[in-house]
């Protein structure tokens, strides 16, 4: 069976999804059941997983029996504290070492900081850490971070929350035939045809959130996300057609064809 390898564990989904931007947790909850997601990515910084006692715990809904847990670093903006989250969140997640790390340059348009991404992926790695590290786009910073020992790396597709797709699909392609490890699109994804072109560039999965949170029926979206994500895997196995300009070729066989009657008149 074809399945996702992340730091060695096996998952048959390859559409990841966020937690944040929902009406409530039962909307979470329904979405992300609609999108077959296996990996559930949350923001320490913002959500609420054990470290406020009293308020509503998002591990209630979203279970780690059932969701492997990705804490993210969302809204940090230094190596510094983008590490001090990570630990806070294998503290509450009791050793947990799958992690997501972005480090951001500024609030307006949440590009990576690469410097101070590089330099997390760094300690993270040292310290245990299997990390899924959100990048440019840039294939040199993409190398180095795999060098480092990332487990995956996670290129954007677009600025975050934009939904403006995949801008650059000729980069994201020379991360993928370059990569030894799995390559997720992470940040850009508007609507389902996005999905169905990351997978099918070659991409190992997608992650999202916004795409699908911000729609008008979140459930109903996580659910067209789950069968692009599929659909665009499979085409990718499957190899398209080469693309020829003015090339006609009948999709039907020619042998046996019905002469026209012009021809039947000449005969």
């Amino acid at each position: 069976m074809d399945q996702l390898v992340i730091a060695g564990k096996s998952y048959s989904s390859r559409l990841l999804v966020g937690t944040g931007k929902y009406r409530d947790f039962a909307q979470t909850s329904a979405a992300i059941e609609a999108s077959g997601a296996q990996i559930v990515t949350v923001a320490i910084r913002r959500t609420n997983i054990g470290q406020n006692p009293g308020e509503p715990n998002l591990l209630d809904v979203i279970t780690p029996r059932r969701y492997t847990i990705l804490p993210n670093t969302a809204g940090c903006y230094t190596a510094q504290d983008a590490v001090r989250t990570l630990r806070l969140a294998r503290e509450l997640l009791d050793g947990h070492d799958l992690v997501k790390l972005e480090v951001l340059g500024d609030p307006q348009t949440l590009y990576p900081n690469m410097v101070e991404t590089l330099s997390a992926a760094e300690t993270l790695v040292k310290d245990g850490f299997k990390v899924m590290v959100y990048c440019s786009d840039d294939p040199i910073m993409a190398k180095q971070l795999e060098q480092i020992g990332c487990v995956a790396v996670m290129p954007l597709a677009s600025l975050i929350g934009s939904g403006m797709g995949i801008l650059n699909p000729w980069n994201l392609q020379i991360i993928i035939d370059n990569a030894k490890v799995p390559v997720l699109v992470d940040a850009g994804v508007g609507t389902a045809s996005d999905a169905a072109i990351a997978m099918e560039l070659g991409c190992d999965g997608v992650l999202m959130n916004t795409a699908i949170a911000a729609a008008r029926d979140p459930v109903l979206m996580a659910s067209a996300m789950k069968k692009a994500v599929q659909a665009g895997r499979e085409a990718y196995l499957a190899g398209r057609m080469p693309k020829k300009l003015y090339a006609a070729a009948p999709s039907s066989p020619t042998d046996g064809v019905i002469a026209p009657a012009s021809q039947d008149r000449a005969a």
